[in-house]
């Protein structure tokens, strides 16, 4: 076992002096709960889970807090700081090294960022690039409303038939970038299905930003931005404004050449658990004209499938 020096920690990890034994008062803020959360993650990972010998006269139910510390690479006086809930600086690399230790799944590494008041940087399970059966299930089964699963950069997931008329544009399909923000901005106004852009758009990129927050910097997030505004000085000028709104229920409005008349969808966002950030959102017709219109594209779909001799919806 390996045991460590003092300097071995970084200055993010020392304890803030004005938060030391001497200090009173009461808690406050995420604190409190980021205690609680340490504790109760700690009492269930045992000894044989890290490779330790569990030897005698054990009290603790599972990992001891100088074991925790021990095997993050910290100090002990400053993660038992943290498990009090002592208003101390933790940095990103330290919060994994805990999570590591504590068997953290995705979504309770990213509980404990948020506890910790830390910005928050997903590993590679934030970048799920398909859903599961059941998901996808789930989607199917909600034809013919359109349905699609979207991640927090608008990246598409998955679909069921109904959303792929509704979307189905040049952009999507030619480009093979399966992501309905980079359809939209880079479509012609013709081959574009929403019809208010100017009122839409703007929202879209808001909401774009909001989840950007959690991921400045990540290469994956600066590169779709930086791509996305050389393709499209509309995206870049929205980009600029610095407009920020979470994901909401809204009233869209569709065009589509097979259709006699616009459409308008209400649409509504429900969120996934196992998928951190991803969200299934539904477009429901708003009155009944939109309703009918949407069947005469399911219908024109089914009868382009038995023109080609294929019942199979085209794939996005």
């Amino acid at each position: 076992m390996t045991t460590v020096t003092t300097q071995q920690r970084s200055s993010q990890e020392q304890p803030d002096r004005a938060a030391g034994p001497a200090r009173r008062g009461p808690r406050h803020g995420r604190r409190p709960e980021l205690a609680a959360f340490l504790r109760s993650r700690r009492a269930r990972v045992t000894p044989a889970d890290v490779g330790m010998a569990p030897g005698f006269r054990r009290r603790t139910p599972g990992l001891r807090r100088e074991e925790v510390a021990q095997l993050s690479g910290v100090g002990v006086t400053w993660y038992t700081w943290l498990e009090q809930g002592r208003p101390i600086n933790a940095s990103p690399q330290v919060l994994d090294a805990v999570a590591r230790t504590l068997r953290l799944d995705p979504p309770e590494r990213e509980h404990l960022y948020h506890l910790a008041e830390v910005a928050y940087i997903p590993g590679r399970q934030s970048g799920t690039a398909e859903v599961g059966e059941e998901i996808q299930g789930i989607i199917d089964a909600l034809d013919p409303r359109p349905a699609a699963v979207y991640n927090a950069r608008y990246d598409i997931l998955a679909t069921n038939p109904a959303y792929l008329d509704l979307f189905g544009v040049p952009a999507m399909t030619e480009s093979g970038i399966r992501n309905v923000l980079w359809a939209l901005f880079t479509a012609s106004d013709q081959d574009c299905p929403v019809v208010h852009r100017s009122q839409e758009l703007p929202l879209m990129v808001a909401t774009l930003r909001s989840g950007y927050g959690r991921h400045a910097g990540e290469p994956a997030w600066e590169r779709f931005v930086d791509d996305l505004s050389a393709a499209s000085a509309y995206f870049a000028r929205l980009w600029r404004s610095g407009d920020v709104t979470p994901p909401g229920p809204r009233v869209k409005t569709f065009r589509h050449w097979a259709a006699s008349s616009e459409i308008r969808m209400t649409s509504v966002s429900l969120s996934v658990n196992g998928m951190p950030e991803c969200r299934i959102v539904v477009y429901t017709p708003a009155d009944e004209a939109s309703g009918q219109q949407l069947a005469a594209l399911r219908a024109h779909r089914r009868e382009t499938g038995r023109a080609r001799g294929t019942s199979k919806d085209p794939a996005p």
